[in-house]
């Protein structure tokens, strides 16, 4: 079995509204195996996003503690938890909050700036991270107007594994793309765990869970099942769909 990079103990999130408390995370014991390619899945409302938020530092829990290996990171300030995630992890959204104002290689220059220093190595990586994922030289001037979505998600992928992160968080990364755009960006997804990547990737879509190697089913704020499955594209892809179907059916998705 593979090391944990993330563990949560007793986890909970809470928030008030019109002096009601909704308990969206519920006494949580979660695991994080280092290496996986982990789906987190569930009904809207189920707590999946709240808990992506949890685990990665951008959110302090109501409860409990979040602990990046032997790291208790649930009781840092805001600034310890801000130089937590620059440091450590990788961030991918539904909407990719790209500076309209800079172009593609700036745009990917500015993350890795954050934590790194210039130099001609940085530079030559950020090259070769973007002709990896499809964005060829003549792109690299361009402004995220200029872009369709699946350049610009393409483009938010970089920056966020440009300072090779131990843990890339992903949330819905393919919610607003087209069939074609949302393969492309899931391959670069395969290629990077089929390296060693760790992932968290909250997502709805069957066809995006089948690339991870865990899905955690999440109902009501606690996990209710958990599926394994080997390395995308090492097994029979109709008996992974039929394992996938199968579980989510019990699941009662």
């Amino acid at each position: 079995m593979s090391s944990s990079v993330l563990h949560t103990e007793k986890l909970c999130k809470t928030f008030s509204s019109g002096g009601l408390q909704q308990h969206v995370i519920k006494n949580l014991d979660l695991e994080i195996r280092k290496g996986d390619f982990t789906i987190i899945m569930g009904a809207s409302g189920s707590g999946k996003s709240t808990l992506l938020y949890a685990l990665s530092g951008m959110d302090k829990p109501t409860l409990g503690k979040v602990f990046f290996g032997d790291e208790d990171i649930s009781g840092y300030t805001n600034d310890q938890l801000a130089v937590f995630r620059r440091k450590h992890c990788g961030f991918v959204f539904q909407s990719i909050y790209l500076l309209e104002n800079m172009s593609v290689f700036d745009n990917v220059m500015t993350g890795a700036l954050a934590v790194q220093k210039n130099s001609p190595e940085l530079v030559k990586k950020a090259e070769t991270l973007l002709k990896k994922v499809g964005m060829g030289e003549d792109s690299w001037k361009k402004y995220p107007n200029q872009l369709s979505g699946g350049e610009c998600q393409r483009v938010g992928i970089v920056r966020a594994v440009i300072n090779d992160p131990q843990i890339l968080f992903a949330d819905e990364p393919t919610g607003s793309l087209n069939s074609a755009s949302s393969r492309d960006v899931l391959d670069i997804f395969t290629e990077l765990h089929s390296k060693g990547q760790s992932i968290v990737m909250v997502t709805h879509d069957t066809r995006t869970a089948l690339r991870g190697n865990r899905v955690i089913f999440l109902s009501d704020g606690a996990v209710v099942g958990e599926h394994e499955m080997p390395p995308y594209g090492t097994d029979d892809a109709r008996a992974r769909r039929d394992g996938l179907q199968a579980f989510l059916d019990q699941m009662g998705w």
